[in-house]
């Protein structure tokens, strides 16, 4: 995980987004501990109250889960739960754009799926 400090995107969203990439790649199994808050502020330099904006996020969404006096951890269905988050913000942000775009192109369904397929080729 990488923190961008020139990013529009805030630090603590980033932090939050990183440890999702985390769980989805596998580097993170469901039922294992993630770094505390106070690794997170160390290894990349920023505040600790920063990094625990970022792990309440996750918290408020039931992906990870804390263990009085032992840490936090990954919640079981976290990865079922972030793929279709992350489906649903692909489908918002790309999908319905590329949509409209191709509308105003006159760009057909069919058209669409062979360029999709191509990229997948290339």
């Amino acid at each position: 995980m990488q923190i961008n400090f020139e990013d529009e995107r805030p630090i603590f969203m980033q932090i939050a987004e990183g440890i999702e990439d985390a769980i989805l790649t596998g580097a993170f199994a469901e039922e294992e501990q993630i770094p505390s808050i106070t690794e997170l502020s160390v290894n990349y330099k920023i505040n600790p109250a920063t990094a625990l904006k970022g792990i309440a996020i996750l918290v408020d969404e039931g992906i990870i889960f804390k263990k009085r006096g032992i840490g936090m951890f990954v919640a079981q269905g976290s990865v079922l739960k972030l793929r279709n988050k992350r489906k649903e913000l692909f489908y918002e942000h790309y999908i319905k754009r590329l949509i409209e775009e191709a509308k105003k192109l006159g760009i057909t369904t069919a058209e669409i799926l062979d360029m999709v397929e191509r990229g997948y080729e290339e």
